[in-house]
């Protein structure tokens, strides 16, 4: 290093370089010294693919790009084919090229990927999230968490966009895959275990956890994705601000993206009331809001709020949001709008502060760099295999069963059959490496013959492809499917197959084959599927909606041909869709949902299928019987759910065909001695059960606490979940479970918006689902009105005595 290349003599004893010094005065310092290019820089990131040439990375021409510096550098896996060392190694050019070529050295943050597993070739596929969420296990999730985590610091990654905090309250909207469900404290409590587990206890050892995406994008209009959001300011805040609060209050949630939609009017990326008011000043969000890709832009061409990119970047920094992504465009604009006024440069400031600040607490001032020799052995370790069947298996959602399942040793044999039976590619959700990247290695977000380059409409440029080298391609860890996990589990000789049918279109020819070897075999299992991802083949993803809930194709059909057959036959729904399975369920001898479930999906069914594990996973989304009931949820507010004043519809039942929190298991449960302790409005409550595993075999349940304000002073749900506990017993083994549930988990935003919890009555329900009650308590509130703040509500916590006999 030169002192021409750094263009500045004694950098190093500079206050900013003294990690002594607290952070406010590195950042201070470091501030000061900035020119309004360099701080700029900061503000915006920069495909990965824009810094390499073919088979190469460019120093010099890198050097000259970043000559003022850069904020992030855009998913250098999850845009590319390189494997763990050479990620690290690329990742240690790029810092280099900023720490020692650039006046100032401040090193750039990579970001990547993480829903269902670090985004990057090698990494570990874990289930997606709506499957993570359906283990209720949030233990489990932290775990998951954790070895992102690992993986991502291996290779220099130090930001991961994850996890996405939205309640989603509509099943055609193709993101639900991507979410903890429909409850906002279940999404609450796993994004809590995500945000601890990937950022760890000090930035300095962790990765930056975005909760996303801020606020309100699972209830768009008509289930379309970026569309319009209608919705109240309870609402908003109660439900779909809760996630967040509980993560940045819970886990110090360090980063947030905002969503692509507009919540009544108000643009997310450019709303000073939605990124400033509720976020920072009512949920007392700290840390640094980052754009989800292009959404600056959007707000010149999809929601018509500015004129031109100056305007536009004026009115996302104005309103809190940091740092563009996933590259500097409009934010380029800054230099001018703050020439002309339009732009007060200490509003850049604070943003630049906030981009800087996260630098310096992650350390990487301090080690920039990673040991890339060492990376590979973070990657596809048999602890973390077993980690993924392990959690593969628990998200596994038993909706009925007539008693063929568990298969039995002496099964016989077995027939596998459907589209989901034998393709590694439908295990991934739309954020899965490699399903992901097919949007660079088939060219794009269209028909797939644009070039890369082109932009979409609506102005949403397609990925850019860097690549020789770096191609992606598509890059699968050794992925197990729900064939070859059957064979394993029973053998090759008893286990047959047939496609049946694809996942899309019309073809029946292969009909006849999965009839001829579901008539021979002693039980049929059928593997219907959805295809998660981003492109126009895909049935379910990003931008991937859809007005028809069935199976799609003629797989609906597929399973008719097999239950004619009169084998007993499961079902095995493999999509990240929430599907209406009435046809489906009325036939099959059993039926069993498994979203997108990652690289040990097949061993994880298997475990399940074949009963070595309980059937522990329960719904995190309420399966509607119609698309006509949308929105069905376990949330509803008194007087919703149903109609009046008969109930149903005149063509169906109100009822979800299975509802939030549903799951069978292979053994049976006993609830007694449900108690609540009474109180008042000031103090914690205790809720106590007895919980006892009555059945011939060992078995999870999760055990759910729902609360009803009996009076309220305005509307309130007819059940709130409030709290759940996961417990594993043996045969005749039983526990006692205590929730003690605080007054602020109870508040609401009453008539005059003040967060409060009133005296009165409260009902408490406990139960294996929301409709599944098994017990039921009420007590009395004494006391005043007691008034709270969402961004202080105290976590329900559960104490499980040792199993006892």
């Amino acid at each position: 290093m030169t002192r021409e290349a750094r263009d500045m003599s004694g950098v190093d004893d500079l206050p900013y370089r003294d990690p002594s010094l607290p952070l406010d005065e590195r950042v201070d310092d470091l501030l000061a010294r900035m020119t309004l290019e360099e701080k700029i820089a900061q503000l915006g990131g920069l495909w990965i693919t824009s810094l390499v040439s073919g088979a190469r990375f460019d120093a010099d021409a890198a050097a000259e790009t970043l000559r003022h510096g850069i904020g992030h550098v855009t998913r250098i896996g999850a845009s590319t084919g390189l494997r763990p060392e050479a990620i690290a190694s690329l990742a240690n050019e790029i810092q280099r090229v900023a720490v020692e070529r650039t006046r100032l050295g401040i090193p750039v943050v990579v970001h990547e990927e993480s829903t269902g597993g670090f985004c990057a070739r090698d990494a570990t596929v874990f289930p997606q999230a709506i499957g993570l969420a359906s283990t209720w296990d949030a233990p489990l999730v932290e775990e998951v968490a954790g070895v992102i985590r690992s993986q991502m610091l291996a290779v220099g990654a130090r930001h991961a966009l994850a996890p996405v905090l939205d309640v989603a309250r509509d099943p055609r909207w193709g993101r639900v895959e991507e979410t903890y469900g429909e409850d906002p404290v279940l999404a609450g409590a796993l994004g809590v275990a995500y945000v601890r587990g990937l950022q760890g206890a000090d930035l300095r050892d962790g990765v930056v956890a975005t909760g996303k995406h801020f606020l309100a994008y699972g209830l768009p209009e008509g289930g379309m994705n970026h569309a319009p959001v209608h919705v109240g300011p309870r609402q908003l805040r109660e439900v779909f601000a809760e996630p967040f609060a509980a993560a940045v209050r819970d886990a110090g949630l360090a980063s947030v993206m905002n969503s692509y939609s507009s919540v009544d009017g108000l643009p997310c990326a450019g709303s000073h009331a939605i990124l400033t008011d509720l976020l920072r000043e009512e949920l007392g969000f700290d840390g640094v809001v980052v754009a989800d890709y292009f959404s600056v832009g959007l707000l010149m061409s999809h929601h018509r709020i500015a004129g031109d990119r100056g305007a536009a970047a004026a009115r996302a920094i104005a309103a809190g949001l940091d740092i563009e992504l996933p590259a500097i465009d409009c934010y380029r604009e800054l230099e001018a709008e703050v020439a002309s006024g339009h732009v007060d440069v200490e509003v850049l400031d604070r943003a630049v502060r906030r981009a800087l600040s996260v630098k310096f607490r992650l350390g990487l001032f301090e080690q920039p760099y990673v040991d890339a020799r060492a990376a590979p052995a973070r990657f596809q370790t048999p602890d973390q295999r077993a980690l993924a069947r392990r959690g593969a298996a628990e998200s596994v959602v038993l909706l009925t069963n007539n008693g063929v399942l568990p298969l039995p040793p002496d099964v016989g044999t077995v027939a596998v059959i459907g589209p989901g039976a034998d393709d590694e590619r439908l295990l991934q959700g739309d954020y899965h490496y490699p399903a992901h990247v097919e949007i660079v290695y088939l060219g794009g977000l269209g028909t797939g013959n644009e070039p890369a380059a082109e932009e979409a409409e609506g102005g949403v440029p397609f990925l850019p492809e860097a690549g020789g080298a770096f191609s992606p391609g598509p890059y699968f860890t050794p992925h197990v499917t729900p064939l070859a996990g059957l064979r394993e589990a029973l053998g090759d000789t008893r286990v047959s197959h047939a496609e049946g049918c694809g996942v899309s279109g019309d073809d029946r020819s292969g009909f006849d084959a999965a009839v001829a070897v579901a008539r021979t075999a002693d039980v049929a299992v059928v593997v219907a599927a959805g295809r998660s991802g981003l492109r126009p083949e895909c049935t379910v993803g990003e931008a991937r909606d859809a007005v028809d809930l069935r199976l799609t194709g003629v797989q609906e059909e597929l399973v008719d041909a097999v239950t004619a057959t009169g084998t007993p036959t499961v079902v095995v729904v493999l999509s990240g869709r929430v599907h209406t399975l009435e046809r489906v369920a009325r036939h099959a001898a059993a039926l069993v949902q498994l979203w997108p479930p990652g690289e040990e999906g097949g061993h994880g069914l298997a475990d399940v299928l074949t009963g070595a594990t309980d059937a522990s996973g329960r719904l995190p989304v309420s399966l509607p019987r119609h698309v006509g009931q949308v929105p069905v949820h376990s949330g509803h507010l008194s007087g919703g759910g149903r109609s009046m004043f008969y109930g149903d519809y005149v063509d169906s039942p109100a009822a979800p065909l299975f509802p939030f929190g549903h799951g069978l298991s292979y053994t049976t449960f006993a609830y007694d001695r449900l108690r609540v302790q009474a109180t008042t409005t000031a103090e914690p409550l205790a809720v106590s059960v007895a919980v006892t595993n009555v059945g011939a075999r060992p078995g999870t349940e999760t055990v759910q606490l729902y609360a009803t304000d009996d009076v309220a002073s305005v509307v309130r749900p007819y059940r709130q979940l409030v709290g759940f506990a996961r417990v594993a017993l043996e045969p005749g083994a039983g526990c006692d479970i205590t929730f003690t549930v605080h007054p602020s988990r109870l508040a609401f935003y009453d008539d005059d918006m003040r967060f409060v919890c009133e005296p009165g009555r409260v009902t408490f329900r406990v139960g294996a689902s929301s409709s599944d009650v098994r017990a039921t308590a009420s007590t009395e509130l004494s006391g005043a009105i007691t008034q709270h703040r969402q961004r202080e509500i105290v976590a329900t916590t559960v104490t499980v005595n040792d199993p006892r006999r």
